[in-house]
């Protein structure tokens, strides 16, 4: 591979890595909201990203600590790590529409 070969490799996967939605998802434990807030987020990357997106989970039973960085006050929330500007939602993310709003997702994807 050659160093020009190299430099747009790079460049592919930091245009990749720009391009993926980074989302958390703060939850307290395997309680039915924490399960429902997890299928449904899933469910709509799934459709809307279309793999562009990494989701991470932090139970915060485990790992408390976690919450102070992104102000979490209630379980479980999603916080919208990338693209910026950094949002959270609070609850099971059943409500697709407001998520969808929430995350602004409408916009990134073209669609309205």
């Amino acid at each position: 591979m050659t160093a020009t070969n190299m430099a747009t490799e790079v460049e592919r996967h930091k245009e990749k890595e720009e391009a993926c939605w980074q989302l958390r998802l703060y939850v307290a434990g395997h309680t039915p909201k924490s399960v429902a807030a997890f299928a449904n987020l899933h469910q709509l990357c799934d459709k809307h990203l279309k793999g562009q997106y990494r989701i991470e989970v932090v139970d915060l039973l485990r790992q408390p600590q976690l919450a102070a960085g992104d102000q979490i006050l209630a379980v479980p929330t999603l916080v919208r790590k990338l693209p910026p500007p950094l949002r959270r939602i609070i609850g099971d993310l059943s409500n697709t529409e407001r998520v969808l709003v929430g995350l602004d997702i409408r916009l990134a994807s073209g669609k309205e």
